[in-house]
């Protein structure tokens, strides 16, 4: 068990409700980069699920609550369901990047309504690395827009955190991937071999 701060009802609630949707899976998967990892975080799948989808959303607002922004930018396409569900809760207005930029019509970069100078509170769903954070926050300065926080549902520990902090921007989870195995292991909702197993490669890829 880790030193980190224990898990609250709300956590626990939003962490068996992961675990259900198979938005969090053990076994043995192979990610992106080509490794082996015995768990997989697919939140993709949230929007299958709309009570869980506005657990997830009220579980952003009261760290949004004392962070200073004009609107929320959702990160396509895994996270835009999520800040949909934020700012209908919040009552903040949204908008986002484009992945790929529109080549008829507007052209927009960026789709919603803004004002150059405005600050944009960036809404993702998982942070890794920070690299799709870095490109997100890129497209929206380009445009006048300032970026102070990131807010995500699930940091994998993985040095997002550290990287956008070094660059002078503040990563707040609602999760991190220690609270959530802690958490499983305290309640048997995972056999400790798995967790064991996934505490050993973060340990090796973080």
């Amino acid at each position: 068990m880790s030193n980190e701060l224990p898990i609250t009802n709300y956590q626990s609630a939003l962490a068996d409700g992961l675990l259900s949707a198979g938005c969090i899976k053990f076994g043995d998967f192979t990610l992106k980069s080509g490794l082996k990892s015995p768990i997989y975080i697919d939140l993709r799948r949230i929007i299958t699920y709309p009570k869980l989808l506005q657990q997830i959303a009220e579980a952003y607002i009261p760290i949004l609550g004392p962070l200073s922004f004009d609107r929320i930018a959702g990160l396509p396409y895994a996270a835009i369901p999520i800040a949909t569900a934020v700012s209908l809760q919040g009552n903040y207005p949204m908008i986002y990047p484009r992945k790929e930029v529109k080549t008829y019509g507007t052209k927009a970069e960026i789709e919603g309504d803004f004002f150059a100078g405005e600050t944009a509170l960036v809404i993702d769903d998982l942070a890794t690395t920070g690299g799709s954070k870095f490109e997100a926050i890129e497209k929206l300065t380009a445009v006048g827009l300032k970026v102070k926080d990131i807010v995500v549902l699930v940091d994998r520990q993985s040095g997002a955190k550290e990287s956008l902090e070094q660059a002078g921007y503040s990563m707040h989870a609602v999760l991190t991937i220690t609270q959530l195995l802690d958490y499983f292991e305290s309640t048997g909702k995972v056999e400790k071999d798995k967790i064991e197993e996934t505490r050993k490669f973060l340990a090796q890829t973080g």
